[in-house]
């Protein structure tokens, strides 16, 4: 691995983060809500279309996923612009450590609350998440 592919996978993870932050955003607003219905459906498999944003609590929670997930994302991408070169592999680390903690916390959650199917899609996630960084660079 090298440091150019780290801080390019960093940007895909950045990238694929706000990504979903946006999704949740745009469950704020009824006329564009239905994109982050799918992604839930898919989550809480078997897709039965039970999962909406109905409730004016989901929706607001939809908004607070949104900003913490556009901050993260952002966090990721400035770590990756302005401290990589300076930190390389405790810029990787950091990061690797948070997507692992949200691995744990959301699989936990999901497990709980009934919705054990999204850890499954969250191993492919964080796969695609973490990329290359799994393994430092060699010098």
């Amino acid at each position: 691995m090298t440091h150019k592919t780290h801080k390019f996978w960093l940007k895909v993870t950045a990238i694929s983060i706000i990504t979903y932050a946006v999704l949740f955003f745009l469950g704020t607003v009824h006329q564009t809500d239905k994109a982050i219905e799918v992604v839930l459906d898919i989550s809480s498999w078997p897709i039965d279309e039970l999962q909406n944003y109905d409730a004016k609590s989901t929706v607001f929670l939809s908004a607070l996923l949104g900003g913490i997930l556009f901050g993260w994302g952002i966090l990721i991408w400035f770590l990756s612009s302005k401290i990589y070169d300076i930190a390389p592999e405790q810029t990787r680390k950091i990061v690797l450590i948070s997507l692992v903690c949200w691995f744990v916390i959301d699989g936990l959650g999901s497990i709980f609350s009934g919705n054990s199917n999204n850890v499954i899609a969250n191993i492919f996630l964080i796969l695609v998440l973490v990329g290359p960084l799994w393994t430092p660079v060699k010098e």
